[in-house]
């Protein structure tokens, strides 16, 4: 019996905290703070506007699905401007 395979296209956004050891180990309140603040502020509302969904949170990063290349750059893009108001810098790579 042969099963069907659902295959679909995706474009992968990873991102996580530049120095995020050394910060944790400086100030983990501090830190942890910093990075509810920066989802809360700057990467859950461009999600949204970018139809992103979280595959997977560590401690540090996440692992984001798009169903198109251009919402991943788009929100890549503003999730990095927006992170030059903020107290963490993020390393955002993209794969697709």
């Amino acid at each position: 019996m042969v099963v069907p395979v659902n295959r679909r296209r995706a474009a992968i956004m990873a991102a996580d905290v530049v120095g995020y050891s050394r910060l944790m180990e400086a100030d983990e309140a501090a830190t942890l703070a910093a990075i509810k603040d920066l989802r809360c502020a700057v990467i859950d509302p461009q999600l949204v506007e970018h139809h992103g969904r979280i595959v997977k949170l560590m401690g540090d990063g996440a692992i984001v699905e798009f169903g198109s290349v251009v919402d991943a750059v788009a929100c890549a893009v503003a999730v990095q401007k927006g992170c030059e108001d903020q107290v963490l810098a993020l390393d955002v790579r993209g794969h697709g």
